[in-house]
């Protein structure tokens, strides 16, 4: 019998953060055919609040480390206010949506990261196993879309902070055993670039080894770091396809296509 499709859809915090941006979103993803679901960053607003109330922000490979008193930030800012603005926002579209984080209906039990060699704190790195995916997939049957936040939880009483792309890609690894799962990386530039100040240079599609090359050239940095990380797990996962895509292009699907192996696929 044939899965069912399913898109899996991460909206990034430069768009989150603009409100003209996300409005033309959140239009498009209602717009997007088949069943869907919605994972959003909200990282830039946070760090604008935290400096405002004087804590510091500190990033490590394009991952935020998270003390008690940025964890209540974060929770306040991607759980709270992004999160039902954005279910606000595609309920007067017409997208029947509802707000989750990892900790609702138990969806994303996380585990908090080691802390060596970098001790990133109130951190969590979910298993895509241990994914409630009986309970999402109740809710996506029914006609409704979940919009998740970067906020898991232990089992234990804690929160914590997550990485929304790794998000996005334990949904999708996870959910690929009950639809066909695509997982659609969208953010303000038109894919992976050659250079960031150049739409041009975008990478039509690019496996690990290509991947791995760019990274120690420099061309792959920070916040792209861990969205090609799990790109490439999310591939080797059974997830049917991964694109990083600018936002406006949600619809066209035009962006970076990641592949498992150049050779194999065909890919050029």
């Amino acid at each position: 019998m044939d899965k069912e499709s399913l898109s899996i859809v991460k909206i990034g915090g430069n768009i989150v953060d603009n409100p003209e941006a996300l409005e033309l979103f959140l239009t498009d993803f209602h717009l997007l055919g088949g069943r869907k679901l919605l994972v959003h960053g909200g990282g830039v607003m946070a760090s604008r609040m935290a400096a405002r109330l004087g804590i510091e922000t500190k990033m490590e490979q394009g991952r935020r480390i998270t003390d008690a008193e940025t964890l209540k930030l974060v929770t306040m800012v991607y759980a709270g206010w992004i999160n039902k603005n954005i279910v606000a926002s595609l309920q007067r579209v017409g997208c029947n949506a509802i707000g989750l984080s990892g900790a609702d209906g138990n969806a994303i039990p996380a585990l908090r990261r080691a802390p060596a060699p970098v001790d990133y704190g109130y951190v969590g790195d979910p298993d895509p196993e241990k994914v409630n995916t009986d309970f999402l997939s109740q809710l996506i049957e029914s006609g409704i879309t979940p919009v998740f936040c970067a906020i898991t939880h232990d089992g234990h009483g804690s929160l914590l902070n997550t990485n929304a792309d790794t998000i996005a890609y334990s949904l999708a690894t996870a959910l690929s055993e009950k639809y066909e799962a695509s997982l659609y990386y969208c953010f303000e530039k038109e894919g992976v670039l050659k250079d960031m100040n150049d739409p041009q240079s975008m990478i039509p599609s690019m496996d690990r080894t290509e991947s791995e090359d760019y990274k120690r050239k420099g061309i792959i940095a920070d916040g792209m770091i861990p969205k090609l990380e799990n790109s490439f797990r999310a591939i080797d996962k059974g997830v049917k396809e991964v694109i990083i895509l600018h936002a406006k292009n949600l619809l066209s699907k035009r962006g970076t296509i990641l592949v498992k192996n150049r050779l194999l696929s065909g890919t050029i």
